[in-house]
């Protein structure tokens, strides 16, 4: 029973762990880089609208850092903490998190509310990156 115990918990460390981890070309903004990152960049940008107490945001958090990698130099992968940046968020109309926005030279092309899978948010960046 202990040895189970101590593996549930080894598991839940280690789930924990990886879902802080994120992908090196992630972009986290800020109200001072924004405009520099999102509306001025010459490549789409998937801004990823997330809290530390959300549950779903921590489901799809690996699902980004995967599109991440695999759009490197095709679509920019960006973060928005809505507790440490309430304007931003406030800006861009927020309301339920995770929200993603998708935007492509320099205005909003998509929204995305709620968890999707990787299939589904992979067409929406297929879509912007063609």
């Amino acid at each position: 029973m202990l040895r189970k115990t101590l593996k549930a918990i080894e598991g839940q460390e280690l789930k924990d762990s990886i879902l802080t981890m994120a992908a090196s070309n992630i972009v986290y903004l800020t109200e001072t880089n924004f405009p520099e990152e999102v509306t001025n960049s010459p490549t789409p940008v998937l801004v990823d609208f997330w809290a530390e107490w959300c549950g779903p945001c921590k489901m799809i958090a690996p699902l980004l850092d995967e599109l991440a990698l695999e759009y490197d130099g095709k679509v920019k992968v960006a973060k928005v903490n809505i507790d440490e940046q309430q304007n931003l968020a406030s800006q861009h109309g927020i309301r339920a998190v995770p929200t993603l926005l998708i935007f492509k030279g320099g205005e909003v092309a998509e929204q995305i509310v709620g968890v999707k899978s990787k299939r589904d948010l992979k067409a929406s960046l297929d879509k912007v990156s063609s």
